[in-house]
């Protein structure tokens, strides 16, 4: 298993798991009617970096990092990682968020912040608070679950030591 930068031909293999997710809608605020162009866009153009973790050719996961503000907030950048539900349970997100810190001290970025933590991804939360995040916000009813209706979202931060 590798984690390398992605191209735009990666996005064949990063599609399936992107619209996956997205059509789930329990984790991440984007439209769950999001078109492949939205898709590319979001994880593929905006982002400052994108990266895919794959083994024997497969893409496994994904991530982007993002700076999260401009100006005097432009040393704390955002990321978001998604996982194929084949390879769930095998370290991957850890792996990602590890390698994420790297490349954004290596980009300069002083701190990482998660903006819209679904407060039912519980997952998530164990792994981020277990790899130093700590909820410093909560954003009262702001995400829209598909069975629970409005649940808390948390913003996460950590500073890159």
């Amino acid at each position: 298993m590798q984690i390398r930068e992605a191209n735009q031909a990666d996005f064949e293999g990063i599609w399936p798991i992107f619209q996956s997710i997205v059509e789930e809608g329990d984790t991440y605020a984007y439209d769950k009617d999001s078109t492949r162009d939205d898709g590319f866009k979001v994880w593929m153009t905006y982002p400052r970096k994108t990266f895919v973790v794959e083994e024997n050719n497969q893409i496994l996961g994904t991530y982007y990092i993002v700076s999260n503000h401009a100006g005097p907030g432009a040393h704390v950048c955002n990321c978001g990682y998604m996982v194929s539900s084949a390879a769930r349970g095998r370290g991957l997100a850890t792996s990602m968020c590890e390698h994420s810190q790297q490349v954004a001290r290596e980009l300069g970025y002083k701190a990482m912040q998660f903006n819209f933590v679904a407060s039912s991804n519980l997952g998530a939360i164990r792994l981020w608070e277990k790899l130093g995040f700590n909820k410093v916000g909560t954003l009262p009813g702001a995400f829209a679950h598909p069975s629970q209706g409005f649940i808390d979202a948390f913003v996460m931060y950590k500073w890159l030591d």
